[in-house]
């Protein structure tokens, strides 16, 4: 029941977090001559179509937040792929941002992927309460892993931002799947105690079940305003399959330290695992990395192309039948010229 309920929320949730970065990304196009959020501004807070699309990934974010109570993030987490193709399907529709071939090859592989991780997942918690947790988080390799991601996010806003913000993708993006990794955990972490706390224990009590809520607020927080940040920059085709491919690795590395959910997958769960997620980064980089290459009918194999009207087709239905051997070396009129000059 927990698996199915898991499984359920994730797929609401990547339907809504699809469809807010479409929402979001209309609303910053309509900051005419305003200061828009790639140079620092913050003309977007009083757009309303960024508010649904803010809502919508809040009711996206809630159902993900529901997701990891009941299920373990290895299954939840490459579930997101699916709000890639909501995202892209929505923004050729909406935004008028073009999906070709590659693109829709790439989404296609996505959920393929994404099917084969769900099926290979592991469908057992490890962690069940706040005790357990505590203890997780006093582990050294979660400590060490916990300091990386924050001395590496602050060198990205300080130092990486300023200088290649506005023409790499990648700064802003890591920014926030490195965050997210870490939200990932303090979400986890809260779903424990929310199911704690309605089953009569005494959570409020307990601090790290605050702890836990003000990291989470303000790991979202900077995810917020650095992915507007990206999604005004670049376009939202290219953003969103890179924050899902770097946030789901973050987001595993992250539970396979932590969480230690991958011990109890046996070998053969293990590959598909990894084969999954290789795949949804296959169909990630189709999409991503073919995005501006106009793809015709001319580009394909000859006997793929549609049939073509030819006036002048090189069989033609009367000579079908007659050999090649048997056609004149010369036309009628050259032949003609000869005999005249040999008579001469």
């Amino acid at each position: 029941a927990g698996f199915g309920a898991g499984l359920g929320l994730a797929l609401a949730s990547s339907a809504f977090i699809g469809g807010s970065f479409v929402l979001k990304k209309k609303g910053l196009l309509r900051l005419c001559g305003r200061a828009r959020a790639g140079q620092g501004g913050h003309a977007y807070l009083r757009e309303w179509l960024w508010w649904a699309g803010l809502l919508c990934m809040g009711v996206g974010e809630a159902a993900n937040f529901a997701a990891y109570a009941f299920a373990p993030a290895t299954l939840v987490t490459p579930l997101g792929a699916l709000s890639v193709l909501v995202s892209a399907v929505l923004s050729s529709i909406f935004l008028n941002e073009q999906l070709n071939v590659h693109g829709k090859i790439g989404c296609i592989l996505s959920i393929l992927g994404s099917t084969v991780m769900v099926i290979h997942a592991p469908q057992e918690e490890e962690v069940s309460s706040l005790e357990s947790m505590a203890e997780k988080l006093k582990d050294p390799g979660f400590i060490v892993f916990a300091v990386c991601v924050l001395v590496s996010s602050l060198l990205l806003i300080f130092v990486a931002g300023p200088r290649y913000g506005q023409s790499n993708v990648l700064v802003y993006v890591l920014v926030c799947s490195a965050i997210g990794s870490l939200s990932v955990s303090c979400v986890k972490g809260l779903g424990i105690a929310l199911k704690e706390l309605f089953s009569g224990k005494p959570v409020l009590k307990e601090p790290l079940g605050w702890v836990l809520l003000v990291c989470l607020v303000i790991c979202i927080g900077i995810q917020i305003n650095y992915l507007n940040k990206a999604l005004d920059i670049f376009n939202t085709s290219v953003v969103t399959p890179i924050y899902y491919v770097l946030f789901t690795t973050a987001v595993m590395t992250c539970s396979a330290i932590l969480f230690k959910e991958w011990q109890h997958l046996v070998l053969d769960n293990i590959i598909g695992s990894i084969s999954g997620f290789l795949t949804i980064v296959s169909g990630i980089f189709l999409l991503h990395a073919f995005r501006d290459m106009p793809f015709t009918s001319s580009l394909l194999p000859l006997f793929l192309q549609p049939a073509r009207a030819d006036p002048h087709p090189p069989w033609s239905s009367a000579d079908r039948h007659q050999s090649w051997q048997h056609q004149p070396l010369l036309p009628s009129e050259d032949k003609g010229s000869q005999s005249a000059e040999e008579e001469e």
